[in-house]
């Protein structure tokens, strides 16, 4: 009887599922022609907002949007990463079916949002204009604007090299006050630093990997399964016919554990 008593719950259970509404998530954005994205105004190499080289992120969701058979629109807002919680950022599903440009597959992502399938890994690195190869007692400045990342572990291992930390509100001002010799190094999210040294010439270095590193996804609404779907095919695809490869060498997007040293001049 024990064994029928739980027999027929299961059969309730898979009745009461034949009543719950579609999931129309592909269909309405196939409706509509667009695949909207939330994505930060600049983070790159991300998002760079130069519509000649737009970034990792907005080059590969334009190929997933053409793979749909739709546009992307891109919707920019400078809230996002700026704030340590991602619920701050006032992004809802009437703005974007997918937030892009820094998101990190974190159990505080995965809270409220769904993900797509990695696309790169990324941690904590240092840059500096000359080589760092012990940051202990030196002034270092940190710029913690991707929301997921170990902040807390960062801040211990930094705790624990006597390193004089400042926090930097945004690139523009870590790159001012390293190049004007206030701070002997940055520390940020590892694609961003290697952007920032590229384009000025510097050394970076990831930072070791006691400091937690985490995949780089791309979120979407929880319950919008037809379309996440979708997006796992299509994100399956890039990466087997070189599309992803590709991409993420454009853009100097070496794998983590891999230093750069300055560009050629």
């Amino acid at each position: 009887m024990r064994d029928l008593g739980g027999l027929l719950v299961v059969i309730g259970l898979l009745l009461l599922l034949t009543f719950l509404p579609p999931d129309t998530s592909l269909s309405e954005v196939q409706a509509s022609g667009a695949l909207r994205a939330c994505v930060p105004t600049v983070y790159p190499p991300l998002v760079t907002g130069d519509d000649q080289r737009p970034g990792i992120d907005i080059e590969l969701l334009g190929a997933v949007a053409d793979r749909i058979g739709v546009e992307l629109l891109l919707s920019p807002s400078d809230a996002i990463g700026q704030d340590f919680n991602p619920r701050n950022w006032a992004i809802n599903r009437g703005k974007c079916q997918i937030l892009a440009g820094g998101v990190v597959d974190s159990t505080l992502t995965r809270s409220f949002l769904d993900t797509s399938p990695p696309y790169a890994r990324t941690g904590w690195a240092i840059m500096a204009p000359a080589s760092l190869d012990d940051i202990g007692g030196l002034t270092i400045g940190v710029l913690t604007n991707i929301s997921g990342l170990d902040r807390l572990g960062l801040s211990s291992y930094l705790r624990r090299l006597d390193v004089t930390v400042r926090i930097m509100r945004d690139s523009r001002q870590l790159v001012d006050a390293i190049a004007g010799g206030e701070l002997d190094g940055g520390v940020t999210e590892a694609l961003l630093a290697r952007a920032i040294a590229s384009d000025n010439g510097w050394w970076v270095t990831d930072m070791p990997e006691e400091l937690t590193r985490y995949n780089l996804v791309f979120g979407l609404w929880k319950g919008d399964l037809t379309l996440k779907r979708r997006i796992v095919e299509i994100m399956e695809q890039l990466e087997a016919d070189g599309t992803l490869a590709a991409i993420l060498a454009r853009y100097g997007a070496l794998p983590l554990g891999r230093d750069g040293s300055p560009p050629p001049r």
